[in-house]
């Protein structure tokens, strides 16, 4: 079920310049389950000093081989009401290595792809470091 925005909706500025300072930890984490060593820790510091850049929710979801979660998700749901609401979303955090991982956002890359695929999502971007 795809709930689009109205032309208003769409124009709102709804994120967040930076991540919040929560998502990095969230994001190591995630890393820790992947990756051994120091490798989660190097990465987000990465991700920390990196620039936030703009991806569609569409490629963001083709490139990390995710399926987009179902609509009636709770997390996606509630990321839904606060575009709705006018709450600004947290950018997400993202890592190439064989395919690219969503650290931390993946709620929120699905709840923006329900609004519409094509939407931007601020992104920081990190290499995985080894």
């Amino acid at each position: 079920m795809f709930y689009p925005m109205t032309k208003h909706q769409a124009n709102l500025e709804f994120w967040l310049k930076k991540p919040r300072n929560s998502n990095y930890p969230a994001a190591q984490d995630y890393l820790d389950l992947l990756f051994s060593d120091s490798i989660p820790e190097k990465t987000v510091k990465k991700l920390k000093d990196g620039k936030t850049v703009v991806k569609k929710a569409k490629d963001i979801l083709r490139a990390s081989q995710l399926p987009l979660l179902p609509a009636d998700n709770i997390h996606v749901k509630e990321n839904i009401q606060k575009v709705k609401d006018g709450e600004k979303l947290s950018p997400v955090l993202l890592v190439r290595s064989k395919k690219l991982i969503i650290a931390d956002g993946y709620h929120r890359v699905c709840a923006i792809y329900y609004l519409s695929e094509d939407l931007d999502i601020p992104c920081r971007i990190a290499d995985l470091q080894v």
